[in-house]
């Protein structure tokens, strides 16, 4: 996997979470934190988030 880094509404896209839920789910660490790359500028690695992604339970699905 590459180690692109993606800005804060790629993010909101690929995981479907609001910009407050995030924050929310970084703060309580439920959600990976950014990296800081500006004094007001944040990106993800892109396989955090995919990673973090895959590590979901799937909707519906009984877990075991």
């Amino acid at each position: 996997m590459q180690n692109k880094l993606i800005r804060r509404p790629e993010v909101e896209t690929l995981t479907g979470l609001s910009r407050s839920t995030i924050y929310e789910w970084i703060n309580s660490g439920r959600f990976p934190k950014p990296l800081q790359l500006g004094p007001r500028t944040v990106a993800w690695r892109e396989a955090d988030i995919l990673e973090w992604i895959e590590s979901r339970p799937v909707a519906g699905k009984v877990l075991q």
